[in-house]
């Protein structure tokens, strides 16, 4: 996985691309310390880029959650598709996480 950050006003988009599995534990826990250190109360992660989200992935991303809530930030799962989008629908995510198309 990899991911490139772009700031505006009251938001700040990550674009995650390539795949989220268990591998990448040290990569999003260095990218949430990005995320609660921006000014921005809104975190979008754009997921339009990423191909494939396992279920260790899907633990991250709710670890993600987490963190932003303990620093008053909101957090928002975007442009998710495919295999990506499937797993967050069967996972039910949207119970716990803003999902934007």
């Amino acid at each position: 996985m990899d991911y490139g950050i772009e700031q505006r006003d009251q938001e700040a988009a990550v674009r995650l691309r390539g795949r989220l599995t268990f591998n990448d534990h040290a990569k999003l826990r260095a990218l949430i310390g990005e995320m609660k250190l921006n000014k921005a109360k809104r975190q979008v992660l754009d997921l339009s880029s990423l191909e494939f989200v396992d279920s260790a992935g899907i633990g991250m991303l709710l670890i993600a959650r987490e963190e932003m809530v303990a620093a008053a930030k909101e957090l928002v799962l975007r442009g998710a598709v495919g295999q990506v989008k499937r797993v967050l629908t069967v996972a039910q995510i949207g119970k716990i996480v803003t999902i934007e198309d």
